[in-house]
């Protein structure tokens, strides 16, 4: 069992930054990918980005690509999501997610994951 605890959300500027953090605890969490997926009002939730914990290999949805960066750190057991030039079609809560490794390989569906966390709110407005 693991249990992902989201922090950093907030109101943010057109333009601007924020960092997302979530904190993982229970099971070693070696074997799973940890990222993100959010959801805008009105719209089904969509993946934005994931790590390996153990190879690091990343993944992010086209839609965030040159702007978030996502990184893990292993010591603190904590992934991080660096949001820059946020656009208004950001805004949506944001849930933290793991997602079990088989031979090397996730995928980042909803439908796959394995354990979530509670969300935090992204509101991103003049």
């Amino acid at each position: 069992q693991l249990q992902l605890v989201e922090s950093g959300g907030g109101l943010v500027q057109p333009g601007g930054s924020l960092t997302l953090s979530c904190a993982v605890s229970g099971v070693t969490w070696d074997y799973y990918a940890i990222g993100w997926f959010r959801q805008a009002p009105g719209k089904e939730r969509e993946g934005v980005s994931a790590i390996a914990a153990r190879a690091g290999n990343t993944w992010y949805a086209d839609s965030v690509k040159g702007r978030f960066t996502i990184s893990r750190n292993t010591a603190e057991n904590t992934v991080h999501l660096q949001m820059n030039s946020l656009k208004p079609e950001d805004t949506g809560v944001y849930y933290c997610a793991a997602e079990k490794i088989y031979s090397g390989t996730y995928y980042w569906e909803d439908y796959l994951i394995d354990f979530w966390g509670k969300g935090t709110l992204v509101t991103v407005s003049a």
